[in-house]
């Protein structure tokens, strides 16, 4: 169903398309929904889940089928219940100066390329920090996250598994250090919690995968879509630099209007109206988003829009994003750094697009302060 939106620039024309079919349509035991609340619903009914009624998951070939963002309860609750105060709004305000300084020091020069130069070295630099990877070990890590996050549209090649087993082997490293060494970060909590017998040693490496690819990889995307999102619409950037208090409304329209992720999928665990028991719903998150029952206009990017209800480009339920935190203040630092750092700021070359279903982006963007 979802092969001709591979390369698409802009998939919305296929999803409007899909959303003329109604709020739930499909066959074969394979449904879909453009619906902002049948998706919603969906994805806040306990009827609903990750893996199919035996508790057997899909054949879907990530590199983060083994993570608890696709189990369900309750292993789903208890490994996230471990992971979560690491991303605690106190937590996260803690880091708020640290990504300042860092967005700062990204700014320091004239032509450079946003996602490569800016929109990735930021949210890898703090997720790093956050889970007590060193300095030295950043960029490899870097690399396997971004090979992880294309394994949800192609599956496992032989290279994402070579980089997969490399990175498995640097964590066991990191594991072992904070084993003798505990400090303040995420892996000396998992490791604390491993002795104390709340997870397994794989359950602790999928975990650690989970949060670094969710951790930087999503926020990659959202400062390059909301940052071009900006500059296509003159006015809103005139507006936003005129009004830099509006870096969270700038925040959560580009999510609102140009998700990181644009699709999840759910199973249903019995009957539920016309899903039969084991059939799969696709969540069409891109276009919920845009739902003209919910959203006035929905194709107008406008930051002055009033989000209520909230768009789903977290999820919804319990499966809502761990690091949502996170991701929002890393966005509002970075729009605000480029409005104050970079009023002039343009577009000096075409834009690479991401060859991606799943999660949407650019891989890059080259611009100039003036």
């Amino acid at each position: 169903m979802f092969e001709q939106l591979t390369g698409h620039e802009d998939p919305h024309p296929i999803y409007e398309r899909l959303r003329a079919l109604g709020s739930l349509s499909g066959d074969g035991g394979l449904w879909v929904t453009t619906s902002h609340p049948v998706a919603n619903t969906i994805l806040r009914d306990r009827r609903f889940g990750m893996r199919f009624s035996d508790g057997s998951r899909p054949v879907n070939g990530s590199l983060l089928a083994e993570s608890f963002l696709e189990l369900d309860p309750p292993d789903h609750t208890r490994l996230r219940r471990i992971a979560t105060p690491a991303f605690s709004p106190k937590k996260i305000d803690e880091y708020r100066a640290r990504v300042e300084k860092v967005a700062d020091a990204l700014l320091d020069r004239d032509e450079f390329d946003l996602i490569g130069d800016f929109a990735a070295p930021l949210p890898i630099s703090v997720i790093s920090d956050l889970l007590g990877i060193p300095d030295a070990d950043t960029a490899e890590f870097a690399d396997y996250g971004a090979l992880v996050a294309a394994s949800i549209d192609t599956g496992v090649t032989a290279e994402m598994a070579d980089a997969n087993d490399k990175v498995l082997e640097l964590f066991d490293r990191l594991i072992a250090q904070r084993r003798r060494t505990p400090g303040d970060d995420v892996i000396s909590s998992l490791v604390a919690a491993e002795a104390e017998k709340r997870l397994t040693p794989q359950e602790m490496l999928s975990t650690l995968v989970l949060l670094l690819v969710a951790g930087f990889e999503t926020t990659v995307n959202l400062i390059g879509n909301g940052t071009r999102a900006l500059l296509d619409h003159p006015s809103q950037w005139k507006l936003f630099k005129a009004n830099p208090e509006l870096a969270s409304a700038v925040v959560e329209e580009t999510l609102r209007w140009a998700p990181p992720v644009h699709m999840t999928s759910r199973i249903a665990h019995e009957q539920v109206h016309r899903i039969g028991k084991d059939e799969v719903v696709t969540l069409l998150i891109a276009a919920a988003n845009r739902d003209p029952e919910v959203y006035p206009e929905p194709h107008k990017f406008d930051v002055m829009r009033v989000h209520k209800p909230e768009h789903l480009a977290f999820s919804s339920g319990i499966h809502y994003c761990l690091g949502a935190t996170l991701a929002r203040m890393e966005g509002e630092v970075a729009f605000r750094a480029l409005a104050r750092r970079m009023p002039d700021l343009r577009q000096t070359g075409p834009v690479v697009f991401r060859d991606s279903v799943v999660i949407r982006g650019m891989k890059s963007m080259p611009v100039s302060r003036s």
